[in-house]
């Protein structure tokens, strides 16, 4: 796996690089999204882990750096990573497509373990959304109509499913059962009017969903 990696802290990017390095992942590092640009078009990375706040401005280059990468490639993976929940960012990524995106909290890095399986799980083509984004993103679109029909375990199942956990991984934490994982997903595709004729993974688009109802009331 080939990675461009864009954070402008020193100590968190060098430890970054150990980090995948020690996996046998390929790390080009940058400080800037400018250069993150750069490397993209030059390497052609699997994977771009960009941080949300860079110079010069240190507000939202990373984010727009990730959607500006995203318009040129579409098939290109990325993972952004921030010290605080910031919503109107994170929404104007993740509705931006429908699989290879991720939204983590810097502070999910040092549990080393959930960190790779995230960047794997992007990588791959699903999604990997902090819980505390998601818990935040929930309580701004409880108004939506669809959402509203959702049961209180729905809500927990579809903000496992946004955190990027299968039907058994998502059993395990509820302590359910498999089929009353698969139960519970048909009924929320059900509710928010997801057919299984529709050209989209109907996983992401009920988390996408939310995230776009998050955005608009940002």
């Amino acid at each position: 796996m080939r990675i461009v990696m864009a954070e402008d802290d020193p100590l968190l990017r060098e430890g970054l690089a150990l980090l995948l390095g020690a996996e046998g992942l390929e790390v080009a590092k940058t400080g800037t999204a400018e250069e993150a640009l750069d490397a993209i078009e030059e390497h052609r990375p699997d994977v771009a882990i960009l941080d949300v706040r860079m110079p010069p401005t240190h507000t939202d280059e990373g984010i727009r750096a990730a959607v500006q990468a995203r318009r040129r490639r579409p098939d290109l993976a990325v993972l952004v990573l921030s010290a605080y929940v910031e919503q109107s960012f994170a929404t104007e990524l993740l509705t931006g497509g429908v699989g290879g995106l991720g939204y983590l909290l810097k502070e999910r890095v040092g549990r080393v373990e959930e960190f790779l399986d995230a960047l794997h799980r992007v990588a791959s083509g699903g999604t990997a959304i902090d819980p505390e984004v998601v818990a935040q993103l929930f309580a701004r679109s409880r108004q939506d109509t669809r959402l509203e029909r959702l049961s209180p375990r729905e809500r927990d199942v579809l903000a496992l499913m946004a955190e990027g956990l299968g039907n058994s991984a998502i059993a395990k934490r509820l302590v359910v059962t498999d089929g009353a994982v698969h139960k519970h997903i048909r009924s929320i595709f059900a509710k928010l009017d997801l057919s299984p004729a529709d050209q989209v993974d109907r996983r992401v688009a009920a988390v996408l969903h939310y995230l776009e109802d998050a955005r608009r009331r940002g």
